[in-house]
């Protein structure tokens, strides 16, 4: 992985974030992100291999483990961290666009001519708008997340045993699941961490719109006033 680019991108997504943005982006890229990459991968690593059960019938442990584990946690927790960070590039991208587009405009106009965009980086207009759906989605793929780990795993927690009736299985036999408790630990606190990311999405989506209503409301007034 390249860190030179990964750190732009950073310094670019926290360049045009609120300061709700900035602690959402230090919980996912530090409390999600390095805790999956360093500690959870390590622990879902041996999930299948330790997933024993007191049978030696071939393709039972493999139905069983199937069975209660349909997508591994690794799997989700990567795919929801992608979706997630996506929102905040295309931000940056719609910034990069408004930048190239005011160069192409004093290209053509000369330096003397009106800016299209005093500050490219400035939420209003379409910018505005892309930020707060980002905003929107962020915390929407969150919450689909959490509503899907619930569905797999009840309360969010693994049991130290499991039975298993499911053919080929000879009768119902007893699955032990390898380290339960260290499991739990990491599933509770992403869904902690993942809780409080959905909250600051939500608050700083109505920071934004109350900001913004209270523009149009003193800018309202002053015309009126005029």
């Amino acid at each position: 992985m390249n860190w030179g680019v990964f750190e732009g991108l950073l310094s670019g997504v926290n360049k045009y974030s609120t300061a709700f943005g900035r602690i959402w982006l230090s919980l996912v890229f530090i409390f999600r992100l390095l805790v999956y990459v360093v500690a959870a991968e390590r622990v879902w690593s041996d999930d299948h291999k330790d997933f024993d059960c007191n049978t030696r019938q071939p393709g039972c442990g493999n139905v069983c483990f199937d069975h209660f584990f349909p997508v591994s946690h690794i799997r989700l927790w990567a795919l929801q961290l992608i979706l997630v960070t996506c929102p905040s590039l295309l931000v940056i991208m719609h910034v990069a666009y408004r930048e190239a587009k005011e160069q192409r405009h004093r290209a053509a106009g000369g330096d003397d001519c009106r800016r299209i965009y005093p500050n490219p980086g400035k939420k209003r207009g379409g910018l505005w708008w892309t930020y707060l759906l980002s905003l929107i989605f962020k915390a929407g793929v969150d919450m689909v997340f959490l509503y899907i780990f619930y569905r797999f795993y009840r309360n969010y927690t693994l049991p130290r045993v499991v039975k298993c009736e499911l053919p080929p299985c000879p009768n119902k036999v007893d699955c032990f699941i390898s380290r339960p408790t260290e499991k739990n630990i990491f599933t509770l606190f992403m869904v902690v961490t993942t809780c409080v990311c959905v909250v600051l999405s939500l608050v700083e989506a109505a920071y934004l719109i109350g900001k913004r209503c209270r523009e149009c409301i003193l800018a309202s007034s002053g015309e009126s006033c005029q």
